[in-house]
């Protein structure tokens, strides 16, 4: 299988370039090395994929809709696009909600219309978590209707989602949308919780501790996420699709804290301050759906999960 891959150079995306390429397929990664955080931790990202003879880096920006038209012309075509390419925060989409819009809807609807004009049938989108808001009945069910998203990036991602369902309806496009819950591991984007957490922890320096500690996310092991992913790549259902990739179990701020500081063999010092805005209460996946269709059955729990990460922080790979 030929897969074009957006956002290949990211945590995730380069995680799954690796899986993708090491199953037999050949996989054209596109990314744009976007400063959102340092371009040259993606540069390392994808330093190893170039050993790989399916690998092909092509950069540029999804919302170019010359290069992207051109990149899907381009012979011999490809079999499936795996839409990973965003920009990622709920508290900076607060801040630049036009960016995000830009980014996140215009971009995703521009991969769709070239897939449209180019006869390509297959397209997976990661989705979030953070679709449901803060007022969907837990564990989070794929038939919620999720129509009250908390942030501007999560009402971005659930325009992607429509968008993918529109393309279905009106052009018969398989597309599939994966709603991500908190992903996590080695090379995880420096600025996420448990990253920035073990930084500051490990450097004893104070971790801002949001509200009283209570707020549970269920965090979700990258290889985990990977698994669901390749998945839903290589099985895609025809139609339209949603499926949550979630470890299925939640784990209050107050424990997280607790199991990397025990990790790393210090104690953390607290700068406890308010919730904040766009931030939800918990987020749970009922990942029952997902392990019907896809066979998605989340491994790793978050003790195993945290020591490897910190494993990973501790000598991280050239």
């Amino acid at each position: 299988m030929r897969v074009l891959l957006t956002g290949a150079a990211g945590f995730i995306g380069s995680h799954l370039a690796a899986r993708l390429l090491r199953r037999g397929h050949e996989v054209v990664a596109f990314d744009n090395f976007d400063p959102f955080y340092d371009p040259a931790i993606k540069e390392r990202n994808v330093a190893a994929l170039g050993a790989h003879a399916g690998f092909t880096l092509q950069r540029g920006d999804i919302r170019d809709a010359a290069l992207v038209a051109d990149l899907l012309g381009r012979s011999p075509g490809f079999d499936s696009v795996v839409h990973l390419a965003a920009l990622a925060g709920v508290r900076p989409s607060i801040a630049q909600p036009l960016r995000y819009a830009s980014v996140n809807v215009t971009g995703t609807l521009t991969l769709l219309e070239a897939c449209r004009e180019h006869g390509l049938r297959r397209f997976v989108f990661a989705s979030s978590s953070s679709v449901y808001g803060a007022h969907s009945p837990v564990p989070f069910r794929e038939a919620d209707p999720a129509v009250r998203p908390a942030s501007p990036y999560a009402a971005t991602k659930r325009a992607g989602e429509l968008l993918c369902s529109s393309y279905t309806d009106l052009f018969g496009m398989d597309t599939c949308a994966l709603r991500f819950f908190t992903v996590y591991g080695p090379r995880q984007r420096p600025e996420m919780a448990i990253h920035k957490f073990t930084r500051l922890i490990a450097a004893a320096r104070p971790v801002p501790f949001f509200g009283d500690g209570r707020s549970a996310r269920d965090y979700t092991f990258v290889d985990d996420i990977i698994d669901g992913v390749t998945a839903a790549v290589e099985r895609q259902p025809a139609g339209h699709t949603v499926y949550n990739l979630g470890g299925s179990r939640t784990t209050t701020l107050a424990r997280l804290v607790e199991l990397i500081a025990r990790e790393l063999g210090k104690p953390p010092i607290l700068d406890r301050q308010p919730d904040q805005p766009g931030d939800v209460p918990i987020t749970y996946a009922d990942v029952t759906k997902a392990g019907r269709d896809l066979g998605y059955a989340p491994k790793v729990p978050i003790e195993e999960g945290i020591a490897r990460f910190v494993e990973w922080f501790r000598a991280p790979p050239a």
